[in-house]
């Protein structure tokens, strides 16, 4: 097995490839903005894509997924549960001054304990629900792929469309045995503030202001107590 991480996109996504080599067939995982560049990945890595999993529908992890399935052919999966944000996907662009394509309906979900393959690999459907009502991780081959549900260091936000702090405390994806976690970001806020979307930096808590720069990359948030 081999994985190629492509961190992408003004949110700093991390979308990855699942490899087998000695079938030359990949998954993608969490397809996100910049869907030429993770389509150009997967020609340089010389397999042909089996298959899009979406550990969840929040905005920065579907902006590729129509692109992505139209050039590969590649059949999408997603949890049930969070097939609203993922119909919502342009309105959620809308809301970040971003336009999206939207993306095909799914072709299939992913439940938990199904197994999906890649080639000869398997990986185990684990829901784990709080950073989005149908978040997933997949866990197998000595890899468990967490999408926002676990940072370095942490856990994932929940206060995003979908999510509840409470439920992500209650169900975490336990059980990962060690293996090395592949999460969508690294931030260094803690699970009780809030991070920023594009370096995940802790932000302060309240709105402040017209318009709120994050302290570290200055990625801008229009909210506080004006109109913008």
């Amino acid at each position: 097995m081999r994985v190629v991480r492509i961190p992408n996109g003004a949110f700093v996504e991390n979308t990855y490839l699942v490899i087998d080599e000695a079938a030359a067939e990949c998954a993608v995982i969490d397809p996100g903005e910049e869907a030429g560049r993770i389509l150009h990945e997967i020609a340089g890595a010389g397999a042909r894509p089996t298959a899009i999993w979406i550990t969840h529908a929040h905005l920065d992890h579907v902006m590729g997924v129509a692109r992505v399935r139209r050039e590969t052919g590649a059949p999408v999966y997603l949890h049930p549960a969070d097939r609203e944000l993922y119909d919502q996907a342009v309105q959620q662009g809308l809301a970040f001054g971003v336009a999206v394509d939207p993306p095909p309906a799914p072709d299939g979900g992913l439940a938990a304990g199904d197994t999906v393959p890649v080639g000869q690999l398997r990986f185990t459907v684990r829901h784990a629900p709080g950073h989005s009502p149908g978040s997933v991780c997949l866990v197998g081959e000595g890899m468990a792929f967490t999408g926002d549900v676990l940072f370095a260091g942490s856990i994932g936000r929940t206060d995003l469309p979908g999510g509840d702090f409470d439920t992500l405390i209650r169900k975490p994806p336990s059980d990962t045995n060690g293996v090395p976690i592949r999460s969508s970001r690294a931030p260094t806020a803690s699970a009780e503030r809030p991070a920023c979307l594009r370096c995940g930096a802790e932000v302060r808590p309240k709105p402040w202001g017209c318009k709120n720069p994050c302290p570290n990359c200055g990625y801008v948030y229009p909210l506080g107590d004006c109109s913008d």
